[in-house]
C-alpha cells in the first residue's frame, strides 16, 4: 500500500466500514478510486455491486480491523473477481512507518524521514559517524531502534518538539531502551512525571565525528513550549508550527486565545529571520498532495513564504480570527493522549491504538 501511495499507482478501494468512518478517514492516494458500501449491506451477497467493481485495475477491500474485508473479499473471489484485502485493516495502516531518505549531510551524514502514511505523522533520524538523533518519534519504538541497528549507529539523543496531543510519543521509551538523552521543552513539561533534559532556545548538540549541528529554536504557538530545529544549516524541522499546506493550531491545550499571538510571532518574525533556502520538514502532513515524488514531505522555506496562505495574512486581527474561529474538530482522545505523553496514564497497546484512530488534526484548515 505504501508503494502504491508513494508511486502514484492506480487502485480501486472498496471500503466496507460505516459511512461516517469512511468520510472521516480513509486511505489517500492521488490515483485511487473509492466505493464505500457498509459491510452489513453485503451480508446477502455482492452481486448488486459487481458492476461497480472494475476488472481492469487492482481492487483492495478495506475495513477497520480486517475481518469484514476478508469476508467480502472472499465473496468477491467466489463471484469470479480477483481482489485483495488489507491485512490488519485501517488499524494496521495507521501504524505503518515508511523510512525515506531526505538527503545527505556534511561529512557523509544522512537525514531520514519516517512517514506514517495512515496518520500523517512525520518523524526524523539524523545519522552521522555512528551516532543518531531522533526527533518526534511515534510510539512504534522498534521501527527506530531496528533502523538504527541496520545502519549500525547508536541513538544518542531523542527529542520531542512539543508535548504531542494527536499521537503517543515514543521518545522517552526509545531513550530508556538505548541510554539516549531525552529532551522535552520545559514549558510543555510542567506536569510530566518522568525525568527529561530541558530543550530550550539555543540547545545544540553535534552528531558523530562530523559534528553535524542539531540546534533548537524556541518557536511557540502550537504549544507554549514548541521548539524547532535547524539541522546542518540545511533543514528546518518545524514540529507542528508550520506545515507544507497550512499552519499549526494553538488550541489543543484550550489556550487558543493566549497562544495565537505566539504563533504569529513565530511564523511572521522568528521564521522570517531564517534563510529562505532552509528545507522545511514538518511533524505532520494533512493531505496526500503534500508528498513529493519520492514520498518525502518537504519544501523550501522561501516557497512556503510565497505559497502558504497561513504565512500571508497581513492583518493581525484577521489572522487571529482565522486561527481561532475556524478550527477543525479536536483530535481523537487528545486529552487522554496528552496525559499519556505526560506519563500520567499507561494504557495497554489496544487502548493506545484506539486513542490514535483517525486522521491527525494539528493544522488550521
Amino acid at each position: 500500500m505504501a508503494e502504491k501511495v508513494i508511486n502514484n499507482e492506480e487502485l480501486f478501494i472498496l471500503d466496507v466500514r460505516n459511512a461516517d468512518a469512511f468520510e472521516d478517514w480513509k486511505i489517500d492516494g492521488r490515483k485511487f478510486e473509492y466505493l464505500n458500501i457498509p459491510y452489513f449491506e453485503l451480508l446477502d451477497g455482492v452481486e448488486d455491486i459487481l458492476p461497480k467493481i472494475p476488472t481492469d485495475k487492482d481492487v483492495l477491500v478495506v475495513c477497520a480491523k480486517e475481518g469484514s474485508s476478508m469476508m467480502v473479499a472472499e465473496m468477491l473471489s467466489e463471484a469470479g473477481r480477483t481482489v485483495a484485502y488489507l491485512a490488519g485493516g485501517m488499524k494496521t495502516w495507521s501504524e505503518y512507518l515508511e523510512p525515506i531518505k531526505v538527503g545527505d549531510l556534511t561529512g557523509g551524514g544522512e537525514l531520514y524521514q519516517f512517514v506514517r502514511l495512515g496518520k500523517g505523522c512525520l518523524s526524523y533520524m539524523v545519522i552521522s559517524g555512528g551516532e543518531a538523533a531522533i526527533i518526534d518519534a511515534v510510539r512504534f519504538t522498534d521501527a527506530f531502534t531496528s533502523f538504527a541497528d541496520d545502519k549500525n549507529v547508536k541513538i544518542k539523543y531523542v527529542y520531542d518538539t512539543h508535548l504531542h496531543a494527536d499521537h503517543i510519543s515514543g521518545g522517552r521509551h526509545i531513550a530508556a531502551a538505548t541510554g539516549a538523552t531525552y529532551y522535552l521543552p520545559p514549558k510543555d513539561a510542567e506536569e510530566v512525571v518522568f525525568d527529561y533534559a530541558p530543550l530550550i532556545d539555543g540547545t545544540t548538540v553535534q552528531i558523530g565525528a562530523s559534528q553535524i549541528d542539531v540546534g533548537a529554536i524556541y518557536s511557540p504557538g502550537h504549544t507554549i513550549g514548541s521548539t524547532s530545529f535547524v539541522v546542518d544549516n540545511k533543514y528546518l524541522l518545524t514540529g507542528d508550527i508550520l506545515f507544507i499546506d497550512s499552519i499549526g493550531r494553538p488550541d489543543l491545550a484550550g489556550l487558543a486565545e493566549d497562544w495565537v499571538g505566539d504563533l504569529r510571532e513565530t511564523l511572521y518574525k522568528r521564521y522570517r529571520e531564517l534563510s529562505d533556502e532552509l528545507i522545511v520538514l514538518p511533524a505532520h502532513f494533512m493531505i496526500i498532495d503534500e508528498l513529493n515524488g519520492d514520498g518525502t514531505v518537504a519544501k523550501r522555506l522561501g516557497q512556503l513564504f510565497a505559497e502558504n496562505h497561513g504565512l500571508n495574512i497581513k492583518d493581525g486581527v484577521n489572522f487571529r480570527s482565522i486561527v481561532t474561529d475556524h478550527l477543525p474538530p479536536q483530535p481523537n482522545a487528545y486529552q487522554e493522549i496528552r496525559q499519556v505523553n505526560m506519563g500520567k496514564l499507561t494504557p495497554a497497546q489496544d487502548e493506545q491504538t484506539e486513542m490514535e484512530i483517525g486522521p491527525n488534526r494539528c493544522a488550521v484548515r
